[in-house]
């Protein structure tokens, strides 16, 4: 008997469990907090430890890093130890990361202490989402991964602006110093609040496959990676939204000032979307609800390409018609989330784990490509999002025609 497998002798979690439901968003959360709390210090930090500003993006990349590769070592050692045991230990990690990184007297050991940071901080991304697998089923499923996926939307944003202030108030060290005392709180939560394995009869656990042996078996999935294609273009296309839409408004002549606000318009109808899709799981089945989600994202797209070519120059022609596609993206997530970590039952931590890199590398190279073409207007960014969109919909078609042959 696997992990996934202890965990559903339990029995799925009943839809009224709210505080099993706050656990596993505020588990998911804690990496994005923890990546994003500190990004308001990294402005001082060239002064403070006599470095260049590309030598401290290090401390970035170093924890980006970790938290992307770490994701395929807990899914692989949930599934096979318990998604608890894996989830303490990388929270034992975060914490330690985190102390490290507050005591830091120079630049070459925050960078290492924000690499343990990420990697510890990795465990709750994967096992978060598969324990959800684990312990709901059905339109319950989806709902819980709409609250998830509406913690992913806030999260980041509300931490930049938490650690803003205590980096005023009391200094960059102060950021780690949270994040080192959230550590301990979550794991106290994981450690009380989450079901742990439960053999029946008192019968020894049984481990589940070997590393190897279940990332070979999700290789033979044609679902998984159809589903696995389509969260990775959605994260290409926003992370490509967020690394050209700066220029393009900057082209249109919105200060810096303003400029958070035009970018925070789309994780808003994000968010939006994804309570949308709370409430649509209870009566309409999950394909219908991505169609919708597809439909918006096209046609938010096709809208702002077709005003782009039309002359219209202004910041309203493409943050207006995008509030479109966050919706879309809100209904399109959490459903195809569920999916992933929902066709081999057994291996969701493995799944999770594949999905959350490839979501990190899909997404990455997605903004490298927006440097590589001019942006006077916003018909290339708009481009680049509609053919990582047009990507995405050909999963989605391929999903539609294999759920037909079976």
């Amino acid at each position: 008997m696997g992990a996934a497998d202890q965990l559903s002798a339990r029995g799925p979690a009943p839809a009224h469990s709210g505080w099993l439901v706050a656990n596993l968003v505020t588990q998911l959360a804690f990496g994005l907090l923890a990546m994003t709390a500190c990004l308001p210090s990294m402005q001082e930090w060239p002064a403070q430890f006599d470095a260049s500003q590309a030598a401290v993006q290090l401390t970035f990349s170093a924890f980006v890093a970790t938290y992307g590769g770490m994701q395929l070592v807990y899914g692989a050692l949930s599934d096979r130890v318990g998604r608890k045991p894996a989830l303490v230990a990388g929270l034992l990690l975060a914490f330690a990361g985190s102390v490290a990184a507050a005591l830091s007297r120079d630049l070459t050991m925050l960078v290492l202490s924000r690499a343990l940071q990420g990697a510890g901080c990795a465990a709750g991304m994967v096992i978060a989402r598969a324990m959800v697998q684990d312990l709901f089923t059905g339109p319950e499923r989806t709902r819980v991964m709409a609250l998830i996926g509406m913690s992913m939307g806030v999260c980041p944003p509300l931490a930049a602006v938490v650690g803003g202030q205590l980096h005023v108030r009391l200094g960059w060290q102060a950021n780690f110093a949270l994040v080192a005392v959230l550590s301990l709180l979550l794991l106290a939560a994981a450690w009380f609040g989450l079901p742990g394995p439960a053999p029946a009869d008192g019968a020894p656990k049984a481990r589940g496959p070997s590393p190897l042996a279940g990332y070979l078996r999700l290789a033979r999935e044609p679902s998984f990676w159809l589903y696995v294609g389509l969260l990775a273009t959605l994260t290409a296309t926003f992370y490509s939204f967020l690394a050209g839409l700066p220029l393009v408004l900057a082209g249109y002549g919105v200060t810096p000032e303003r400029l958070g606000w035009a970018i925070g318009c789309v994780p808003v109808a994000y968010i939006a979307g994804n309570y949308l899709t709370t409430r649509l799981a209870r009566t309409q089945p999950e394909r219908r609800i991505m169609n919708w989600g597809q439909a918006l994202t096209i046609g938010a797209l096709v809208l702002a390409l077709a005003l782009g070519l039309a002359g219209l120059r202004s910041p309203l022609a493409v943050v207006l018609p995008l509030l479109l596609l966050g919706i879309g993206h809100g209904l399109l997530v959490p459903p195809t989330l569920a999916g992933t970590v929902g066709v081999v039952p057994a291996l969701a931590g493995s799944a999770a784990a594949v999905g959350g890199l490839a979501q990190q590398l899909v997404g990455a190279f997605g903004a490298f490509l927006v440097g590589l073409v001019p942006h006077q207007g916003h018909v290339n960014l708009v481009g680049l999002m509609l053919g990582w969109t047009l990507l995405g919909f050909a999963c989605q078609l391929a999903l539609r025609r294999l759920a037909r042959l079976r």
